[in-house]
């Protein structure tokens, strides 16, 4: 099984700690930014960046759902770790500050991948869907900081 990775990164007109507060309100801003790709939010514990328990589902395609249920860490500055319980699936988000009242925001998704065709396929694949629905994400959250 190999190492499956989708990036995608945004510039958007507001500062890095804007950016950073509303991708790490689960229980409110966040919700609002997904795409129809995500069903079934619901915040299980927390609420606020580090210490949250966020459920949803993401229908990739019209055949593949992931059932997620994410622990939210903040090993960093302006780092926002995701990791499903019910997979090997961990989403990175960075914020860092792209000059003068702008950021950076880079999303970053690995996953354990299929071995066989199914997995060549995966890694060709997924990734550029994964890009898309991230990328609607973060056309929302610039929508959302930049108010």
């Amino acid at each position: 099984m190999a190492q499956v990775e989708a990036t995608t990164e945004r510039v958007v007109a507001a500062n890095a700690e804007k950016v950073f507060d509303a991708l790490a309100d689960y229980s409110g801003t966040r919700e609002k930014l997904l795409p129809e790709q995500f069903s079934e939010y619901e915040v299980r514990e927390g609420g606020d960046g580090e210490g949250t328990l966020v459920h949803w589902r993401l229908q990739a395609t019209s055949k593949r759902v992931r059932d997620c249920l994410l622990e939210v860490t903040e090993p960093s500055d302006g780092e926002l770790v995701e990791k499903d319980r019910n997979s090997s699936m961990v989403t990175t988000w960075r914020v860092t500050p792209a000059g003068e009242g702008r950021s950076r925001v880079t999303v970053t998704t690995t996953w354990k991948g299929a071995g066989g065709i199914g997995g060549f396929f995966e890694r060709t694949f997924a990734p550029k869907g994964l890009a898309r629905i991230y990328d609607a994400v973060l056309a929302r959250l610039a929508a959302e900081v930049e108010k």
